[in-house]
């Protein structure tokens, strides 16, 4: 276990799981992190908003642009203080919808039925960045020869048909299945992909993770797993697969993300009540000039700018 990094500028409240790091990003590990602003301590959620706090919450996958942002924020603006949250892209539009928080962490499209229970709240979506979903097995499934699956293929084990990787030219070894919470935006993506709606049942799921780091654990500690992943989680321990479309085999690059001929990209958003102003606007503003641009870069993903 690495030791916690104590991010200067930012209170963080981790409730999602043990969180691990993808490659590229330097975070924080632990069950609960509490990072001071001030020596005043960890601030508590009923502050009122016009003393310069920002309340975010929301995406596992945008979290970590998010915290490194509000650290690099903070050292300019010592005087405004951000608090973030994990819990899913569903709870990053509810949560704005309902004034909880100034904003949401979303990484999908904000759906309609989500848009018809918050009818007074006016949804304002910023893109800050691109991302993909990776369709992604362990490691020793990759190494024993699966590095292509059809996009039927991958349907049919979520459906519980196919239940052995000794169908899909792997090693005679049970597959196992590894879906995401329903409110999950990386879930919504891989979903809408496979069966072209979000809202799907998969009767072939052997575990039901949250965020992107509890899934990766889970992936890597097995050693017959197949999920789903935000591309800038695979490692050397989960793999992404090819996925062979027709006659084609889709690979996850930054280039196929960037021009959309891999199937599964999607932005990666901050989502506010209406236009934002004051400590709000400076903090979207900072994530989409060059120094949040290049965070977003550092962390994985594809910059919009």
């Amino acid at each position: 276990m690495k030791k916690k990094k104590l991010i200067s500028g930012v209170v963080v409240s981790l409730f999602d799981s043990f969180l691990i790091l993808p490659v590229r990003a330097v975070f924080l590990t632990s069950l609960f992190v509490a990072v001071f602003l001030s020596a005043g301590g960890l601030i508590p959620h009923n502050v009122d908003a016009r003393q310069s706090v920002i309340k975010i919450a929301g995406s596992s996958t945008v979290l970590p642009i998010v915290v490194r942002a509000a650290e690099a924020f903070s050292a300019h603006h010592p005087d405004i203080r951000v608090m973030v949250n994990p819990g899913g892209s569903g709870v990053g539009v509810k949560s704005v919808g309902h004034h909880l928080v100034h904003i949401g962490m979303v990484s999908r499209r904000i759906l309609d039925e989500e848009k018809a229970v918050l009818p007074k709240a006016h949804l304002h979506t910023h893109v800050i960045g691109r991302d993909a979903v990776a369709c992604v097995i362990s490691s020793e499934i990759h190494d024993a020869g699966v590095t292509v699956l059809s996009k039927e293929d991958i349907r049919q084990v979520y459906l519980g048909k196919v239940t052995n990787w000794r169908e899909l030219g792997g090693p005679d070894r049970d597959i196992v299945a590894v879906d995401k919470e329903a409110h999950r935006g990386t879930r919504h993506v891989f979903m809408e992909y496979l069966f072209g709606k979000s809202r799907v049942k998969t009767p072939g799921v052997d575990l039901v993770t949250g965020s992107n780091n509890e899934q990766h654990t889970k992936i890597a500690l097995s050693n017959a797993a197949i999920g789903m992943l935000s591309h800038a989680w695979l490692d050397n321990d989960v793999v992404g697969v090819g996925i062979r479309d027709g006659n084609t085999i889709l690979t996850l690059t930054n280039d196929h993300v960037k021009n959309g001929t891999y199937p599964m990209v999607r932005d990666l958003s901050l989502v506010t009540d209406g236009i934002p102003n004051g400590p709000v606007s400076k903090f979207v503003a900072f994530l989409l000039g060059p120094d949040g641009q290049s965070i977003v870069r550092e962390m994985g993903y594809v910059p919009v700018q």
